[in-house]
């Protein structure tokens, strides 16, 4: 299964994805524990696309990819923007950090997801779920 989805850089198409979700797993049967950390981490990932990546210009799109095969869900979420390095986020867990606003977004992505990489230039991440199905 496969769907494939261009959004504008707004924060209400979160809802777009959020739907794709919501049909994505639905019709894969997915339980209710990994639901939570997809929905999560995708619109952690969409989100931070729209506002760092894309910095809500609106015609600039975010590709995301949603595939499930082998039991497994992989989310790969695209801006239109420069990158970052995600090595060089602080991390929020550190007494320094802990009243930090921001940082928290790849942290909680990291912590979500069973594998995590991005692409060079950091401006696109890939999630995968592993056996996301009883």
């Amino acid at each position: 299964m496969y769907k494939r989805l261009k959004v504008e850089s707004k924060t209400a198409s979160l809802r777009i994805i959020e739907n794709a979700i919501d049909e994505m797993t639905g019709a894969i049967g997915i339980n209710q524990d990994n639901y939570g950390k997809i929905l999560v981490a995708t619109l952690e990932a969409v989100n931070n696309a729209i506002k760092h990546g894309n910095r809500e210009i609106p015609e600039k799109l975010v590709d995301v990819i949603i595939e499930y095969k082998d039991n497994d869900l992989i989310i790969t979420v695209t801006d239109q923007g420069d990158g970052f390095d995600p090595k060089r986020i602080p991390d929020p867990t550190l007494p320094a950090n802990i009243e930090e606003l921001s940082g928290r977004g790849v942290f909680l992505m990291t912590k979500l997801s069973d594998e995590i990489t991005f692409n060079e230039k950091g401006n696109s991440v890939t999630m995968s779920f592993k056996e996301v199905t009883d």
